[in-house]
């Protein structure tokens, strides 16, 4: 009896809708662990998570019972359901349509995974429009559902 093996390692970038900067802090962690379960019922071993206010990067095996095209369909729809269910402020969350996704080289696996642990030192010049600010001002310490 033959076994299929698979060992493809994808880089997949999704982005806020309008590159709103809805990913605050205080979801930040929990979304990347509920992501992380996402892919792992998709048997697709995350490597590295990161990103920054309006973006998240993944590192993974993909399954070989999956194709790129549906794992980023089930990881953007459940995690814009669950983003929503967090906080009011939230209540208009989506993904841009689309995403990027690059076929990695295992050698490749430590480089990529420092750029994306480190996304936040990346984008530290980032500029955002005083209207983008505010919102993360604003929204960065307020409680999310069921905090107390």
């Amino acid at each position: 009896m033959s076994k299929s093996i698979s060992h493809v390692v994808v880089h997949l970038v999704f982005v806020t809708k309008f590159r709103q900067p809805f990913i605050l802090p205080q979801i930040e962690g929990e979304l990347y662990s509920y992501i992380i379960s996402v892919c792992a019922n998709l048997q697709c071993e995350v490597i590295a998570i990161g990103g920054y206010y309006e973006h998240v990067h993944i590192l993974c095996f993909l399954s070989r019972k999956i194709a790129i095209m549906k794992l980023a369909e089930k990881v953007k729809s459940n995690s814009s359901r669950w983003i929503k269910s967090k906080a009011d402020f939230l209540n208009d969350f989506e993904w841009q349509p689309g995403y990027a996704v690059f076929s990695a080289n295992v050698k490749d696996i430590p480089r990529l995974k420092n750029y994306i642990l480190t996304q936040k030192t990346h984008h530290k010049e980032m500029k955002f429009t005083k209207n983008k600010e505010n919102f993360i001002r604003i929204h960065s310490s307020e409680p999310l559902r069921g905090d107390i």
